[in-house]
């Protein structure tokens, strides 16, 4: 479920504005539910968050809201116009005017109010009867922007707002809900967006004793003992050894046992936090190890070699826990080579599970702010230690479902190297994963189909995404 907007949501009711929330993730007619959700709500003021590959939906949901209430405030916020918003900072500096600017102007244009980086703080301004066009949230000198005491203050996300049950995720078996532990992650890879946003790049922790106070909430209201943390990389904070220790203490005090899954940065990955992971009921893990070819590691600036890869592999085995590698291909200097370079390396270590996407640009990484048009409609980037580059068409965000991942066999690509145009990344990407699969014997993911909203259903069946206040605020948070 969507926890960004309720955390905003937890802040409103705090401040006793009532809030609904109504949830679009996961159905596939979203437009109706909005449309009927309007016809019979007194809502005038509506807050959408989306990701950049939400940006699409999210765009149709408000031409729904604006077509039956032309004067709603309507409030666009989330990551997509966070990293829009950096990247159109990083032009203004620059004195250039490029695609981010026209991209930032276009959002200006279509929605009241745009709410950059931490929103918790930020959406009150929102509701003022006269509210600032740009609300930023992404400025570590504003009291809007979250430092760790806040961070630990904070309600935890009104998850109440939600069908819960509508929501199957399991760790080992057992039933899951997610969780944000801490915020922000210090690297500069090239493909990864907010690396020019503070909101993003900065580093927020919440104390140990946070973070299990709400695991034990979730086990006593809602039952579940699976956790999987969503934070970029779980051992960039010193004292995850320590947070694992307290959740294995918090089990024993509880008679329960707990299955967690979360993110690893390999070449900060220790035996002692291994360890430490599997007694705290750790079982899988997942590592963006993204190439097996060392020029492309080099590329991407991971400050991971592969060695290190290899040897984060090697800890997990020895501690019982399984890797989903997170593999990716289209990088500058991306070649039939490095693509096999990454099939073999797969091959020899043997995770137990793997993604493989074909690589995109989205807007506040660098492969995108960084870049410049070198044709009508393409644009550029060149890592300048060794001079590869990387090539994206130009994609209108609000229209273009540009996903990072696809469907086996539907993937489309939007980048091309001077060594492999996006035709050969697709062909490549199936290969390598449907070569890998089959020799290590890993089954395709399936994900659940879609459902369906009835009109007979009412609203107590739908598992969208929009809130709404008895006073002027709803936050549609459109993840179809």
């Amino acid at each position: 479920m969507t926890l960004g907007i309720l955390k905003v949501a937890a802040m409103l009711e705090n401040a006793g504005i009532e809030v609904e929330m109504l949830d679009l993730s996961g159905v596939e007619n979203y437009e109706e539910v909005v449309r009927d959700y309007v016809k019979t709500s007194s809502v005038t003021c509506f807050g959408i968050t989306a990701t950049t590959p939400q940006m699409p939906a999210a765009t149709k949901v408000y031409r729904v809201i604006r077509s039956l209430e032309p004067s709603a405030r309507i409030i666009l916020g989330g990551p997509h116009v966070t990293l829009i918003h950096a990247a159109y900072k990083y032009e203004q500096k620059h004195g250039q005017a490029g695609r981010a600017t026209t991209a930032y102007q276009q959002l200006e244009e279509m929605f009241d109010v745009l709410v950059v980086g931490d929103g918790e703080l930020a959406i009150f301004q929102t509701l003022e009867a006269a509210p600032p066009k740009l609300v930023d949230g992404d400025d570590p000198k504003s009291d809007l922007f979250l430092n760790n005491q806040v961070l630990t203050e904070l309600p935890f996300p009104a998850r109440h707002l939600v069908d819960v049950d509508s929501y199957h995720y399991t760790i080992d078996g057992v039933r899951a809900m997610s969780m944000i532990a801490q915020l922000g992650c210090p690297f500069g890879c090239g493909f990864c967006g907010g690396r020019m946003s503070p909101f993003l790049r900065r580093i927020r922790m919440r104390t140990s004793e946070s973070i299990v106070q709400e695991m034990v909430h979730l086990y006593r209201a809602y039952g579940v003992t699976g956790f999987m943390l969503y934070d970029d990389e779980l051992n960039v904070n010193p004292k995850v050894v320590e947070l694992m220790n307290l959740i294995t203490d918090t089990q024993q005090k509880l008679g329960v046992e707990f299955r967690l899954r979360g993110f690893i940065k390999a070449e900060l990955f220790t035996d002692q936090q291994a360890e430490a992971m599997c007694r705290a009921g750790f079982r899988w893990i997942l590592i963006g190890f993204e190439s097996g070819h060392e020029r492309i590691l080099t590329n991407i600036q991971k400050q991971a070699s592969q060695g290190d890869n290899t040897r984060a592999m090697e800890i997990a085995k020895r501690h019982s826990l399984k890797v989903k590698a997170l593999m990716s291909v289209g990088h500058p200097g991306e070649s039939e080579e490095t693509v096999r370079a990454t099939r073999d390396w797969l091959l020899a270590v043997k995770p137990e599970d793997f993604d493989a996407t074909v690589i995109t640009t989205y807007p506040g990484t660098p492969y995108f702010d960084e870049a410049v048009e070198t044709n009508a409609g393409v644009w550029t980037y060149t890592y300048p230690k060794t001079g590869d580059r990387l090539h994206s068409v130009e994609v209108d965000y609000r229209e273009v479902a540009e996903y990072y991942k696809g469907i086996p066999g539907e993937y489309t690509s939007y980048v091309y190297t001077d060594y492999l145009n996006a035709q050969e990344l697709v062909r490549l990407r199936d290969w390598l994963e449907a070569d890998v699969r089959a020799k290590l014997g890993i089954p395709y993911n399936t994900a659940a189909p879609a459902v369906r909203y009835e009109h007979s259903m009412g609203q107590g069946m739908i598992p969208p995404s929009i809130l709404k206040t008895t006073s002027t605020a709803a936050m549609p948070a459109g993840d179809p």
